[in-house]
């Protein structure tokens, strides 16, 4: 057999492991943590059903999963996030190039950005109520608002490290600030405006939920809070798993759309 021959089963030869090791040490994890949660709902040393067993969330997941107003909720808050991020998104897009493009503006505006982008957006909801109402306007407000500045602050960023070559070739060809937005920053800092949407549509989620716990009487943060007044702890954790759940789902989509794109355009 000869040595090119040799060199093409080699690889064949070597069979790749069913499962990784870091799957197994995720496997793991989970698994440790059910066994803890369980050990700790039967050992007695918390309040009665404080931590209720898996068992018992188990059977009020399944209670959740078909109620037809658990739908109806998740669709009030799902409709609220995704206008908050929609609206906060595209401003906090259009601020980050603004001042990512403009060092004066951003000298005299940024720091602001950075001042208040770590502030509970909370503290503003009595405001967002006289501004907007009891309705779902206030709810998206806050939300709006938490999902502003990580969008602006990262789109910001990205634009200080596009490569100037491109903006020299742009500016060659005498593009107008459209063009140069839509052929060069945008394409350029696909990864930094991914990473503030994620972290906006994180926030945004926060906001929108603390709002409905709140003041509301309808969504998901509303049937939380509605769970824990009348201590039904297992429907509580079992609405916190599902939106658990489809936070990472959501959050997993925005990145796999952002990595879609970019295969696309290659």
């Amino acid at each position: 057999m000869s040595k090119v021959e040799t060199r093409r089963l080699r690889p064949a030869a070597v069979a790749a492991p069913l499962i990784s090791q870091v799957t197994l040490l995720r496997i793991a994890i989970i698994l440790g943590v059910l066994a803890a949660w369980e050990s700790l709902a039967h050992s007695g040393w918390l309040y009665r059903d404080v931590v209720p067993s898996l068992l018992a969330i188990g059977g009020a997941l399944v209670k959740l999963l078909t109620d037809r107003n658990y739908y109806f909720n998740l669709a009030v808050t799902a409709a609220e996030i995704a206008t908050a991020l929609a609206v906060g998104g595209s401003a906090g897009l259009a601020v980050g190039l603004l001042l990512g493009g403009n060092r004066f503006l951003s000298k005299a505006f940024e720091p602001y950005l950075y001042y208040l982008g770590p502030t509970p957006k909370i503290i503003f909801f009595p405001v967002m109520i006289m501004w907007f109402g009891v309705g779902p306007e206030s709810k998206v407000a806050l939300g709006t608002l938490s999902c502003f500045f990580p969008v602006a602050l990262n789109v910001a960023a990205g634009m200080r490290q596009i490569d100037k070559v491109l903006i020299r070739v742009g500016q060659s060809f005498r593009a107008t600030t459209w063009q140069m937005v839509q052929k060069i920053y945008l394409p350029a800092m696909r990864h930094p405006i991914i990473n503030g949407v994620r972290l906006g549509f994180g926030f945004a989620l926060i906001g929108t939920l603390l709002a409905e716990t709140k003041l509301s009487n309808k969504g998901i943060g509303f049937l939380i809070i509605q769970a824990y007044s009348i201590f039904d702890m297992p429907g509580m954790y079992a609405m916190l798993i599902v939106l658990f759940v489809l936070a990472i789902g959501a959050n997993a989509l925005i990145g796999k759309l952002g990595g879609l794109d970019s295969i696309k355009r290659n």
